[in-house]
């Protein structure tokens, strides 16, 4: 086997308290052609004191002064002063499992260039779980297993941020941290799908993913609903939208609402679906609920679907089946 280093790019700010669980973990990977750059998101609590003593004792450590604000900044310095051929990232407050990197690097050597590595991860917490992020992990993991993450892109962040690898040309082609779009992590997780990376699948937990109140993805402005909605929409867009088929949403909740002024903003024409009998016929925004079966009468359609609930969900799929119409390209799930 080949052993490529790689560069784990790890920004931190005020994770003092679970630093060294985090680079405790890396220290007994079985692999150890690795680099770790580190880097000082301006942190207030003793976060430096503590990545300064790993790399006192080993040279593999690398800490870095943010030389901006935020985690793409941070991702921007520690990408500057990597070095490795594969490329991954690491939450401070995670903790991978020993054989990750391993896993990565054997994936990635064997299938070459033109792919992604991605594992399975496990939530842990102090308070236990909540049932959204076990229904998350599950169906995040189900993906994985098969490799098939970007087949429900549209619906939530398939690449868990701390838990992929790729190579450094391949992230280079994909824009690498340079987009200052928010979530970073979805934004990159569309730029590999865009071009074309393939998901290597894989049947291990390689990485635990730390819940707490205070996480990042938990409490800054970035991570909102309407940050999400926004980026799927704009890849959407981008990547999916043929203006020759006429476009519906369906759905009139807060979602669907958020949605329809999206396209809007864009000038992008839609007809707006649902099912609710008291809200067909009724105008939103200056479009009229039509009831869900007007789909039938409109010519080769994409829809984008924002109903939540899963019930209601399967039987959006059994009509579009029965309709002849295929998920990914004639209509995608935004939730």
């Amino acid at each position: 086997m080949q052993h490529p280093l790689v560069s784990i790019l790890i920004p931190f700010k005020n994770t003092a308290c679970f630093l060294s669980e985090c680079l405790d973990s890396i220290l007994k990977q079985h692999y150890t052609q690795w680099e770790v750059l580190a880097v000082d998101d301006h942190s207030t609590d003793d976060s430096r004191q503590v990545v300064n003593a790993y790399v006192q004792k080993d040279s593999r450590f690398k800490v870095l002064q943010n030389k901006g604000k935020g985690i793409i900044e941070a991702l921007r310095t520690a990408y500057t002063e990597s070095h490795g051929a594969l490329i991954t990232r690491m939450d401070s407050d995670d903790v991978m499992c020993p054989n990750k990197l391993q896993v990565f690097v054997q994936s990635l050597v064997n299938s070459g260039k033109g792919h992604l590595a991605v594992g399975q991860v496990r939530y842990f917490s102090d308070r236990g779980i909540s049932d959204g992020y076990e229904r998350y992990e599950k169906w995040l993991n189900g993906l994985t297993l098969k490799g098939s993450n970007y087949s429900e892109i549209y619906k939530e962040c398939v690449i868990p941020s701390p838990c992929w690898m790729v190579y450094r040309e391949d992230l280079d082609a994909c824009g690498a941290f340079e987009p200052n779009r928010y979530p970073e992590d979805y934004d990159l997780t569309f730029r590999f799908y865009e071009k074309g990376l393939k998901c290597i699948p894989c049947n291990q937990v390689l990485h635990y993913w730390r819940d707490y109140d205070s996480r990042t993805s938990r409490t800054s402005e970035h991570y909102a609903q309407n940050y999400f909605l926004e980026i799927k929409l704009h890849y959407f867009i981008k990547l999916e939208y043929d203006a020759d088929r006429p476009l519906t949403i369906w759905g009139a909740g807060h979602k669907g609402k958020e949605i329809a002024k999206g396209l809007l903003g864009r000038k992008v024409n839609f007809s707006w679906l649902c099912d609710n009998p008291k809200k067909i016929g009724k105008t939103i925004y200056g479009q009229k609920m039509l009831r869900y079966t007007a789909l039938q009468h409109l010519k080769n359609p994409q829809s984008i679907v924002t109903v939540a609930n899963e019930e209601a969900q399967k039987m959006i799929r059994d009509y579009f089946l029965g309709l002849g119409q295929k998920s990914g390209s004639d209509y995608f799930f935004f939730c």
